[in-house]
């Protein structure tokens, strides 16, 4: 009878004491309800509005000109070379993903001829899509940067605070948009480079900076790379649009390509999701590039490592459509050409927008929204203007005025700039 006796002392001891603990276990009294995602939240009331007349620019994915997601073509090609494969099964893959897989997209992101190939001082392994790569890095930093602080911008990506904290990263927040010039402030950026602590990580986005879709020059770069060398400062690049920002590869990853030149220790996560529309298949890739290919091989153990403790391994499915597209020359060529057309329909949207707020005689200069790239447009917008245009024309962006550009097309381009116009008069 005594363990029935120990239990009822627990439990009453639960009652009268601070102890969480119940007759059947642990408690979980200290719950609190974790806000609701706010971008899911914002596509959820889209998703509930029966207006004709909504416009869904929250969501960062791509939309055709019909306001449909679009299936790349060279993807349903892929897939279907898939299905066809005898050889193709569900068996797992290696720690570190598909191999083959993992070595396209560290070429794609470093070039074919990049020194660090070469020299095979890089190492990669498959994420859950850039998120995961993300994560993994946080995580790598955690354990061998455990002192080190992360600056990132703000605005950034919702995500990347989250995920540095949850590895326990201390994280410093810093100006990268002006308001009032709607541009980078670039003054504020290299100041804060030159009063950050030596070993303190700087996370880049390396083209189509999300938000604000601005992005440093090359000689911007160039000054950002200056200091960060001079004052011992590591680069985390997050690489989510490479080929859909600008509708080029090259030209979008330049930014990592530089400071691998420069010889930085560079760490890059990739996505997919994106440049080939794979978004719930969670394909991605973490490369790191470093001083040699020993240090590469050990860094490549340890993120294996810690994918092992999260997630095993990366699922299989859009790692093999996009394998099978990087090993066929005439694939990676209409490859390209999808990217283009993605990146183009984006830019003739923004130019739309700017054209018809100039017919309107919208008060302002919306200049910066044809200087931004990608896939996001920061607008300028107030919150109350947000929740304005949210009310009166059923225009869905987020709070801080950031419109996904891939949500206007020929049918509702024309409200969405006469909303806008409305707002910047009236709200």
């Amino acid at each position: 009878m005594a363990p029935i006796k120990e239990c009822s002392t627990i439990a009453e001891k639960s009652h009268g004491e601070t102890d969480d603990v119940t007759t059947s276990g642990i408690g979980y009294s200290n719950l609190t309800l974790q806000p609701e995602d706010s971008i899911f939240r914002l596509f959820g009331e889209f998703m509930a509005d029966s207006s004709p007349d909504a416009i869904n620019l929250s969501i960062g994915a791509y939309r055709g000109n019909d306001g449909k997601p679009w299936v790349l073509p060279v993807v349903k090609k892929a897939k279907e070379i898939l299905l066809r494969d005898p050889q193709a099964n569900h068996e797992y893959l290696p720690l570190e993903g598909l191999t083959s897989f993992n070595e396209a997209a560290a070429k794609l992101i470093l070039g074919e001829n990049s020194p660090a190939i070469l020299e095979k001082r890089y190492a990669a392994v498959q994420t859950v899509s850039g998120t995961g790569a993300n994560r993994i890095a946080a995580e790598f930093f955690a354990k061998f940067r455990p002192s080190a602080t992360v600056y990132i911008t703000n605005p950034t990506w919702g995500n990347h605070k989250k995920i540095f904290m949850a590895a326990g990263l201390p994280i410093i927040e810093y100006e990268y948009w002006n308001p009032k010039t709607r541009s980078i402030n670039h003054a504020q950026v290299l100041a804060t480079l030159k009063t950050a602590l030596p070993g303190s990580i700087f996370l880049l986005h390396a083209c189509a900076h999300n938000p604000t879709g601005l992005d440093p020059t090359h000689r911007q770069w160039q000054e950002i790379a200056d200091i960060m060398e001079s004052r011992n400062l590591n680069p985390f690049f997050d690489c989510a649009y490479q080929g859909f920002a600008s509708g080029d590869l090259d030209t979008d990853a330049w930014a990592v390509r530089y400071f691998v030149v420069r010889g930085f220790n560079v760490i890059c996560a990739q996505s997919f999701s994106k440049n080939f529309g794979l978004y719930a298949e969670r394909t991605g890739c973490l490369v790191g590039i470093f001083g040699d290919e020993e240090v590469a091989r050990m860094a490549k153990s340890q993120f294996a490592y810690l994918l092992r403790c999260s997630i095993s391994h990366a699922p299989g499915f859009g790692a093999n459509i996009v394998d099978i597209v990087f090993k066929n020359e005439a694939l990676v060529r209409e490859w390209k050409e999808n990217l283009k057309e993605m990146s183009t329909r984006i830019s003739q949207m923004r130019e739309k927008v700017v054209q018809l707020l100039v017919e309107l005689k919208t008060p302002g200069d919306w200049s910066h929204i044809t200087s931004q790239i990608g896939m996001f447009s920061y607008t300028g917008l107030t919150m109350p203007q947000v929740a304005a245009i949210k009310m009166k024309f059923h225009v869905y962006m987020t709070d801080e005025g950031r419109a996904s550009m891939a949500g206007l097309n020929e049918k509702n381009v024309e409200n969405f700039a006469k909303a806008v116009d409305w707002v910047v008069r009236n709200a």
